[in-house]
């Protein structure tokens, strides 16, 4: 397609024109420093542009299926429903508590909020907390979801489009843990993605934070905290691409420091702890959502 082709042809040229312009003149220390910054900028709008296609990709997927539901007699084409998804695994069930779907010439907004429900198989010694514990975890999803909601309807009154999607998934039930993953990810001219996890203990019907898996008294964040900063210096060694604010001399204040005692993470099947960071907490936004698996070798001695 054309106008395919005359982006990609954009894409490659952002950094051939910066250099050009480094090279062909004479500049001051100070505006030295500018070029090179601009240079940088080029690089990343380049990964930004690519980012921006998959934005518009899915764009255009949602809008396609959001025309199959368009309701009769309505001038917009929204639809808010309770409904239930049935079950995932045996203790706990995710059903679709609410879904809202709205699409113009501007806006298209693709929402399912997930609920979380005790399964009959959960035993009846771990039945009470389990239901608080999911109680608490879809309060806080419905007033997260309400929120980036209010924010695209607010949003639909301004110039340009906006767009969001917000869907869940199960992303592992163990012996011991259920985790259900949270995706919000809005488009503006530029995108933002954010991940939750909201994990269960299926012995206790618990909810578990990243503190209740160390004893006591360890100082288990300062050695995750090291070995993510460590895998960063790896990742940006390994590829100028990357980049993570860890040593940074000229910006020091943006440096990735610790985690906090209950930082985003979850248990993959391998049944090793994962934390996730959100779009620009310890890395351009460019970079997106990133994540850094902790090997239970570096925290093995701290666990309970």
């Amino acid at each position: 397609m054309k106008g395919v082709d005359v982006m990609q042809n954009n894409d490659e040229s952002i950094l051939k024109n910066y250099q050009k312009e480094y090279e062909n003149v004479t500049m001051s220390e100070d505006a030295y420093r500018v070029m090179k910054a601009r240079m940088e900028q080029g690089r990343k709008d380049k990964y930004l542009m690519k980012k921006k296609k998959l934005y518009i990709s899915w764009i255009a997927a949602t809008a396609a299926a959001l025309t199959l539901i368009i309701l009769p007699n309505t001038s917009n084409t929204i639809a808010l429903a309770m409904g239930n998804i049935p079950v995932v695994g045996e203790f706990f069930k995710v059903v679709t508590f609410r879904e809202y779907q709205y699409n113009d010439d501007r806006h298209v907004a693709d929402v399912k909020v997930p609920e979380i429900t005790v399964g009959n198989d959960v035993n009846n010694t771990i039945a009470d907390t389990a239901k608080d514990t999911t109680d608490e975890i879809n309060d806080e999803i419905k007033k997260l979801t309400d929120k980036w909601i209010d924010k695209f309807k607010a949003n639909m009154e301004e110039e340009g489009y906006h767009n969001i999607l917000i869907k869940s998934e199960v992303i592992n039930t163990s012996e011991n843990y259920f985790t259900l993953k949270l995706i919000c990810f809005q488009a503006a001219g530029s995108g933002y993605e954010e991940h939750h996890y909201y994990t269960i203990d299926l012995n206790s019907g618990e909810r578990v934070y990243l503190s209740d898996l160390f004893k006591e008294g360890s100082d288990y964040r300062k050695v995750i905290s090291e070995n993510i900063k460590a895998q960063m210096k790896e990742q940006m060694a390994a590829d100028s691409n990357i980049i993570y604010w860890v040593d940074n001399k000229e910006y020091p204040e943006w440096n990735f420091k610790e985690i906090d005692e209950d930082a985003t993470f979850y248990i993959n099947a391998d049944n090793e702890i994962v934390i996730s960071f959100n779009e620009g907490e310890v890395a351009p936004s460019y970079m997106g959502v990133v994540e850094f698996v902790i090997s239970n070798e570096v925290v093995s001695d701290m666990f309970k």
